[in-house]
Parts: C-alpha cells; structure tokens; sequence
C-alpha cells in the first residue's frame, strides 16, 4: 500500500487507473515511493487477466482505511510485494506481510534493489519465491512475476494467467552516439515507467533516489497527424519538436528531451503512467492539420497527475510562418504553468519559400530514422532546403549533424564526412550567430574527429552560454570529460544527461560503456547497458558492449551469446575472437580475428586494434592504432584507460600515441 495518503483525497498520484472488481486475485504491497514500479507490476498483471487489488486506487470512498486492506489481503490468493529500501523501511508493508502470511497467503517478492533485508521481513519471506530485478532486468522480471503468481495459484481454478509474454520489436541504432537522433521503439508504457524508477548504482554501489517530480516540468509528445491522406507524419513532428524546443528555453521549466518523450509515438496510456516514465508534471498533446498552404496546430497541456486540463488553443499560420507559431505556444504554456516570459519580440527567421521549409523538415524525419538510408536521405532533404534558401540556419545544423552521423558508422570516409560537418556548422554558426545548436555539432566534430579537446570545451561553454543545457550538449560533455581521463565529472554530466532524457538509450550507454567500463566498474556497466538494451534491444552495437562487460567479469559463455547476437558490423567478430581467446580457445580466435580484418579492417580499424592489444599482440596492435589514426577513427577519441589496451600501458609507445593524440598518460 502507499502509506499516509488519505482515502478522502480519491486515491493518490501516478496510481494505475483500472479499478478492481469483484474478489481480488493479487494484493500489491508497496510502499508509497515505488508507486511507479507497483503500477507497472499492476498493468502488467491486468493485462494477463489477474484481478489485482492496491490502495489507494480501490480503497472504496467512506471505507476505513485499515479495514479495506485488512479485507483485500484476507481475500486474495496472492500478495505480491514490491521489496526495496523502501518497503524495509515501511512498518505498513510489513504488517501487509504479516497479515498475508497469517493467512497463508502466497507472498511473491518482486526485488528492485539490493538492500539486505530487515530481520522482520527475512523472517515472512525466507521461503518465497524471488524474483530479483536488477539481475534479470525488467522485462525478464515482469515475466517471470507473471509465471510466479500463476505457479502460486495452481490451486485456485479461479486465477488463470497467461505466461506467453507480448514482444515488442524495437527499431535499431548505430553504434555511435549523437542524443539529437530519435529511436522509433515499440516498448510497453510499463516498461517505461520501471526503467525511470528503477535504482541505479554508479561507483559508490549506492542507489540513487528518483528526484522528485517539479511542478515546472512538461514532456512533448508526438503530435498527431490529421491531414486527408494521413501523409504528413513527417510535418506533425517537426512541430512538435520545434515546441519542445522552445520549450527548452524558458527558464525554470524542466523539459524532457525528444527521445524519450517520442517513445510514446503510437502508443496509449493514461497520463500518471506516462508521466511518471517520463517524470514530468505536464504533458503537452497536439495535432497538425495541414491543407491549401495553411496550418492548423491545436495542443492541451494535460496534467500527468489527475488527468485534468490545465490550457488549450488553437493556432492557424501561413506555412511559410508556421514556425513562428511556436514562440507563442511556449509563451502560453509557461505562462499556464505561472512561469514568467517574456515574449521575444523579435520575428524568427524562418525559410523563405514553403518548398525549402517542407525540405527541411523531411529532412529531420529522414534523419531521425537513424539509419544510413535516412541519414543519406536528410543529407539530400537539407541541401535542397539550402539550394532553395541559403540563409535557412536549420537546414545548415540539420545538414551537419547528418554527416557527422554518416561519417561516425563509417558509411562515408571518416575525413570526408566529418569535414563537410565542419563546412556546415561553421554555416550555421554564421548564418545564426544566436544558436547553441552548431557550437554542439562544432564540439562534437572537435571531440570524435580532432581530438582537439580545448576546442571542443570551448564551443560546449558557448552553447551553454547560448541555450539550456539540453541532451545532446550534456552528453557531448560527458564525452569530452572521460576522453580526458575527467571521470568524476563525465560520470555526474552522463547522470545529468539521464535525468534529462531517461529513455534515451544513448544516455545510459554512456553510463555504461564510456564511463563504468572504463573506470572498472564492470557489474554497474552491464546494468546500465542492460537497461539500454531494454529501451533498445536492436541498438546496434549494443550486444558488444554488453558482451565485452561480460567478458571482463569472466562470463566468457554469456558474453559469447551476446555477441553472437551483435551483427557483423558492430561487433559480432571481434567480441568473439576476444572471447574465444580469454576461453584459451586461440583457433577460434584466429579464425575470428582473421574474418573480423576481412569485414571491417578498412572501416574500424581502432577495434582490430583493441583485439590484438587483448590477445597480448603489441606489435600488431600498435599497426593497427596507427591505421585507425591515419583514417581518423572516431572511436580513438575513448582510448584512455579503455580495458581492452591495459595490456599496452606499460608500453613507451603507448605513452607517446597518447601525447599525439593530446591525452594525458
């Protein structure tokens, strides 16, 4: 239950919207701030047919508190605990317990951090079934707590649950990382809101705590289409995208980044769940009409909380203008939300035809597809918008950070990619002096491709002098600091980046694999991977990774499967002839090694380096790490006390390819 809320107040915050009816299969036992993680559990259930009781949600106005969970716990078959430091901490949980077991309830505990157990509760749940989620991760635990309560209740003919589990197919990414680039993911609001609440550890093996929720806090969400043909998908998210970020500049308002508010693109759920995923206050909801060279947008602001409105209007604008549109939106919303703004009186520069505008905006569509095929095609979608109007800043921005995307996965030669990047920031930068945006994609080229890591800080410091210290700027940060060596303060901005997009599977592959993995933290860098790979199972390269955590712990078998499972392209190759090596199985490894050169030699040349460097191979490595230098490999910028070179670090030449790269040793 969620102790201290009183039942007159109609239930509490972020509670599951369905009520119970009838004799309840499963009582929820939690404790109030886990609220998130018991609404995921309930909605998982509920989808499975179980009848599942929880306060305050179905605590019946006028019952005595007490008396209806007394009454809940008696008749149901199960009760299902939401153990944490919480629940250890709450007396309400443990009576829960006690009363369940008393009545020889079965007690399934669902496990959410690793906090030794209190003496009171060890004594209730010596012999319950456990399902720990932190080991298995959240979407194995769900299933497996659905096939636990059905095990539990064989004997109740009355509580059937279905054990095949819904999948859902996610959409891939490339093994670079740029937090601008949208994930299109098909995941379960449930899942959402675990992977927010869910503790994580970082360094000091301590759980973090959810911060609270701000009361000047909003989330975007998709805009939907409402043109005849349903063809204009591309134009309904640009708006809201251009909404979110002006959003993100009025002071005191807390705004989540794009990819995580974006995750719920087709997707249904009542506004608590959403909101507590996304840990915001306020959603913004919208749809686009568009026809005959007008725009209708119309948006509500909507109240996570209670479901209620808070503000609502509807704007009409030329196409040409529609931008402008959303300067008064954002000043609106903040307004509604008692912020004070001014409204920049200023017109915004828009594209001079309908036509450049409507390429540009295709253009981030194409783009945020996050695959070669878009991003070549945004590359196209922002030259037409530049050939139609040269003074577009937008097209120019859009322009560079698809090269640098393009030239990241080596699907354009390293140097020719990453130069047309510079040409185009340096564009924008010209074209709109006033824009953080080109100082980011400028710190970006500066710290995968120059190395040059004063240059870098410095455009990062005037982008945040510029706008909000938005996603994608904070991540670029937290690069620059572990390129460095800086680990305290690339770990505090990669936790800084998740709080301000906790969907972003990017944000916690740099928890993961830039900063814990390379700070010997191998146990919190498979956590923080595993649950980007819960956002995005298809992220590309993110098998290796998590493989590579694996092998460094001495699970050679786990980290071989998850190879196996990476593509050719990202991994597959040279995990294995890693693995297979530190298994002393040198043929396989050769073998491996040898197809891996094959594959990627001309393309990734810094990973065949990594693998001679862990076979003990220094000659051959130290070729290898002049190649990936020669072709300006993106990947050398991570180089610093990556674990797969320690066996290089004793090494003079070691030393001196650091200082060429400007590292210290």
């Amino acid at each position: 239950m969620s102790e201290g809320i009183d039942v007159a107040e109609g239930g509490g915050e972020g509670q599951a919207t369905g009520a119970n009816t009838g004799t309840p299969d499963i009582f929820i036992s939690y404790a109030s701030p886990d609220s998130a993680v018991a609404n995921c559990i309930v909605e998982n259930l509920e989808q499975h047919g179980a009848r599942c009781w929880m306060a305050p949600r179905d605590v019946k106005p006028g019952t005595v508190y007490a008396d209806a969970i007394v009454g809940a716990i008696n008749e149901s078959k199960v009760l299902v605990l939401v153990l944490s430091v919480n629940a250890m901490a709450s007396a309400h949980v443990g009576r829960e317990v006690e009363r369940a077991a008393s009545k020889r309830k079965h007690v399934v505990a669902f496990r959410i951090d690793t906090t030794p157990l209190s003496r009171e509760l060890e004594y209730f749940l010596s012999n319950s079934q456990w399902i720990d989620m932190p080991a298995l991760g959240m979407s194995a635990a769900l299933k497996k707590l659905v096939e636990a309560v059905g095990s539990a209740a064989t004997n109740a003919a009355d509580l059937v649950i279905p054990t095949k589990a819904t999948t859902h197919r996610v959409g891939g990414r490339a093994k670079r990382m740029l937090g601008a680039l949208a994930v299109v993911v098909g995941m379960g609001i449930a899942l959402a809101v675990a992977l927010h609440f869910w503790p994580s550890k970082h360094g000091d093996a301590q759980v973090h705590p959810v911060a609270a929720i701000s009361d000047k806090s909003i989330a975007v969400l998709p805009f939907t289409d409402l043109s005849e043909k349903k063809d204009q998908e591309y134009f309904a998210d640009a708006i809201a995208e251009e909404v979110l970020d002006r959003l993100a500049k009025v002071p005191g308002l807390k705004v989540v980044g794009r990819t995580s508010s974006f995750q719920f693109n087709g997707k249904s759920g009542d506004p608590a769940s959403i909101g507590a995923a996304l840990g915001v206050a306020y959603l913004l909801e919208g749809s686009v009409r568009k026809e005959a060279g007008r725009v209708r947008v119309t948006a509500q602001l909507v109240d996570a909380r209670t479901g209620s409105q808070r503000w609502s209007d509807r704007f009409e604008s030329d196409v040409i203008d529609v931008l402008n549109v959303q300067d008064t939106m954002a000043a609106e919303i903040a307004r509604a939300l008692q912020i004070a703004v001014e409204i920049d009186t200023v017109h915004r520069a828009s594209a001079k035809s309908p036509e450049a505008l409507d390429a540009y905006l295709r253009g981030l569509h194409s783009y945020d597809r996050a695959t070669r095929e878009g991003s070549e095609a945004a590359v196209a979608d922002f030259q037409k918008a530049l050939a139609l109007d040269p003074t577009f800043a937008p097209a120019a921005i859009g322009l560079a950070n698809a090269y640098i995307y393009l030239g990241a996965d080596a699907w354009l030669p390293t140097k020719v990619a990453f130069e047309r990047a510079r040409e185009a920031a340096i564009l924008a930068q010209r074209l709109d002096p006033k824009s953080p945006a080109p100082h980011v994609s400028m710190a970006t080229i500066h710290t995968w491709y120059d190395w040059d890591w004063s240059s870098a800080d410095r455009e990062l410091q005037q982008a945040f002098a510029l706008g909000p210290r938005e996603t994608t700027g904070v991540q670029v940060a937290s690069q620059l600091a572990a390129a460095r060596g800086q680990w305290d303060e690339a770990r505090q901005l990669a936790i800084e980046a998740v709080e301000l997009d906790p969907l972003n599977p990017n944000a916690h592959i740099l928890l993961g694999w830039n900063i814990d993995l390379h700070t010997g933290q191998l146990a919190q860098a498979e956590q923080s991977l595993r649950r980007a790979l819960q956002i995005a199972p298809e992220w590309a390269a993110g098998r290796y990774m998590l493989g590579e955590a694996l092998m460094l712990q001495g699970h050679h078998d786990a980290a071989l499967a998850e190879f196996r499972k990476e593509t050719l392209d990202d991994g597959q190759l040279e995990g294995s002839a890693m693995v297979h090596f530190a298994a002393a199985r040198k043929a396989e490894s050769d073998a491996a090694l040898t197809e891996a050169i094959r594959h990627n030699g001309t393309s990734w040349q810094s990973e065949i380096a990594r693998v001679y460097a862990f076979r003990g191979e220094k000659d051959r490595a130290f070729e290898w790490l002049d190649k990936a230098y020669e072709a300006r490999d993106e990947d050398l910028y991570a180089i610093k006390d990556d674990p797969l070179f320690k066996n290089l670090e004793g090494d003079p030449r070691y030393k001196a390819f650091l200082k060429k790269m400007n590292l210290p040793e």
